[in-house]
C-alpha cells in the first residue's frame, strides 16, 4: 500500500456553464466542489473548487481507476500519482475567477456537453484563456453523451474537431463520458495519464506560492486565547516550505503615510501545513496546499489575501503600482454571442488584468503600437517577463482580448 503525501500536479476543469465540470470532478474524486451556500442555491460554481484524488492502474486488466482494488476484475492496482483538480466557474460573469485558477493549472480538461452545439461562448473563451496563459496539455471530455442520440454524439464530435482546429487543443484526445453515471471515467483517466505529464519543478529555488484563497478558521464566539492565525491556500510554483519557516506576503496591506498610500509586505511564520485533510511537515510544488500562519485572521478572512504571492523573505518579485506591457491582441473578441473585431488599446481606457492569481484594473496612461503603459488600481506582485491576461469592458461584461508581457 502506498502512503500518499501530496498531489504532484494541478489539473483544471474548464468550459461553458452547466456543461458538467463539477459533476465530472465528483465522478473523478467523489467530492462535490460547490460548497458555498450561494453555489448550492444557484446550481453554479462561483468560487474555485478543489479536490484531491489518487490514480491507480490494475496490474491484471489494465483498468484505470481511483480505487485501490480494481472495480472491474477485483485485481490489485498499482499507484500512478496523486492529482489535484481545480474546478473553475463557467459563467461569463466569473471569467476573472477562471483566469485566477488557470494560473495554478499544469494542464486542463476542457468539458464540452454533447447536448448543445459546439462551441458555446465560454467554451471559446476558456480555451483562449488556456492558450493565453500557456497551458498546452489538454484533454477534452465530451460530456452528457447519455442524454443524446448516437447520431448527435458523432455530430458533436465533429463539431469539437472543427472547433479546436488551429488551437492549442488541436491534437487533444476527445473522450466521450457521462459524468452523471461515471461512464468511461477509466478512459478519461488513461488519457490524463498519457497527455498531461507532471511538469519538472525546481525545488532548489526559494519557496514561492500563488495565493488563491485565504480564510479565518475561527468560529464566532471563540475566546481570544483560543484564536488561531489566518490560513492561506494555493500552490507552490517552486521550492520547498516547512513548518517553522519565515514567510513574506506581497503586496501585503495598505498604509497611509504623509497623505500618500503605500503597500507594506506582511511577514509571518508557517505554523502548520495541510494537504487535503492531512497535516504535513513540508510541502513541495504541485497540488494545492493550506498554510496556517500567525497572521491576524481579519487580514485573511473572505479571501482577503487571494491574488498575493507568498515566499521566503527577501526573495519575492517587486510590487508594481504601474507597469508597461508588450501587448499581443487577438483578432476577435471571444465569449460574446457576436464576435467583434478587437480594437487597439486606447489611452485612458480601463482594462481588467490577471497576473498569477491576482485580478486588478489598469488605467492606460499611454498606448502606442504594441506597447501600453498603465497605472494599477490594486498593485500586484510579479516579475518582468510574466504574462498578463487582458480583458476589456464590452457591454456589461469583461471580455478577454489578449495578453501582455511585463517589460
Amino acid at each position: 500500500m502506498v502512503s500518499i503525501v501530496q498531489s504532484e500536479i494541478n489539473i483544471g476543469l474548464v468550459g461553458h456553464v452547466d456543461h458538467g465540470k463539477t459533476t465530472l470532478t465528483q465522478a473523478l474524486s467523489g467530492k462535490w466542489t460547490d460548497e458555498h451556500s450561494e453555489e448550492i442555491k444557484r446550481g453554479i460554481s462561483i468560487r474555485l473548487g478543489y479536490a484531491n484524488i489518487s490514480f491507480w492502474k490494475c496490474e491484471k486488466c489494465d483498468y484505470y481507476t481511483t480505487q485501490k482494488t480494481c472495480p472491474k476484475c477485483g485485481g490489485e492496482t498499482r499507484f500512478l500519482r496523486e492529482v489535484s483538480f481545480v474546478d473553475s466557474p463557467g459563467h461569463e460573469t466569473l471569467m476573472a475567477t477562471m483566469l485566477s485558477g488557470a494560473a495554478l493549472m499544469d494542464g486542463a480538461i476542457l468539458v464540452i456537453a454533447a447536448n448543445e452545439p459546439c462551441p458555446q461562448p465560454q467554451t471559446k473563451e476558456h480555451l483562449m484563456a488556456l492558450e493565453i496563459i500557456g497551458i498546452k496539455n489538454i484533454v477534452i471530455a465530451q460530456n452528457k453523451i447519455d442524454i443524446v442520440s448516437k447520431e448527435r454524439v458523432l455530430e458533436s464530435y465533429q463539431e469539437i474537431k472543427e472547433f479546436v482546429k488551429g488551437t492549442v487543443a488541436e491534437n487533444a484526445p476527445i473522450i466521450p463520458v457521462a459524468a452523471q453515471h461515471k461512464a468511461n471515467i477509466d478512459v478519461l483517466i488513461r488519457a490524463i495519464e498519457e497527455h498531461i505529464p507532471t511538469p519538472k519543478r525546481d525545488e532548489s529555488k526559494p519557496a514561492r506560492m500563488y495565493i488563491a484563497r485565504s480564510f479565518d478558521v475561527n468560529k464566532p464566539g471563540t475566546k481570544p486565547e483560543d484564536l488561531r492565525g489566518g490560513v492561506v491556500g494555493g500552490s507552490l510554483i517552486q521550492g520547498v516550505l516547512r513548518v517553522g519557516d519565515e514567510i513574506e506576503i506581497r503586496p501585503g496591506y495598505r498604509i497611509t503615510e504623509g497623505g500618500a498610500t503605500k503597500w507594506k509586505e506582511l511577514t509571518s511564520e508557517v505554523v502548520s501545513l495541510h494537504v487535503g485533510a492531512k497535516r504535513v511537515d513540508e510541502v513541495r510544488p504541485g497540488g494545492l496546499i493550506g498554510i496556517g500562519t500567525k497572521l491576524d485572521p481579519s487580514l485573511t478572512k473572505a479571501d482577503g489575501l487571494s491574488g498575493m504571492v507568498l515566499g521566503k523573505p527577501g526573495t519575492l518579485p517587486p510590487t508594481w503600482n504601474k507597469f508597461t506591457l508588450e501587448v499581443h491582441l487577438m483578432e476577435r473578441v471571444v465569449g460574446a454571442k457576436e464576435e467583434l473585431e478587437v480594437e487597439k488599446i486606447k489611452t485612458s481606457e480601463p482594462l481588467m488584468l490577471n497576473v498569477g492569481t491576482a485580478t486588478t484594473v489598469g488605467i492606460v496612461t499611454s498606448a502606442r503600437d504594441d506597447v501600453a503603459e498603465m497605472v494599477l488600481k490594486l498593485p500586484v506582485c510579479a516579475q518582468q517577463g510574466d504574462r498578463v491576461a487582458i480583458s476589456r469592458r464590452i457591454g456589461a461584461r469583461w471580455r478577454l482580448i489578449g495578453y501582455g508581457i511585463i517589460v
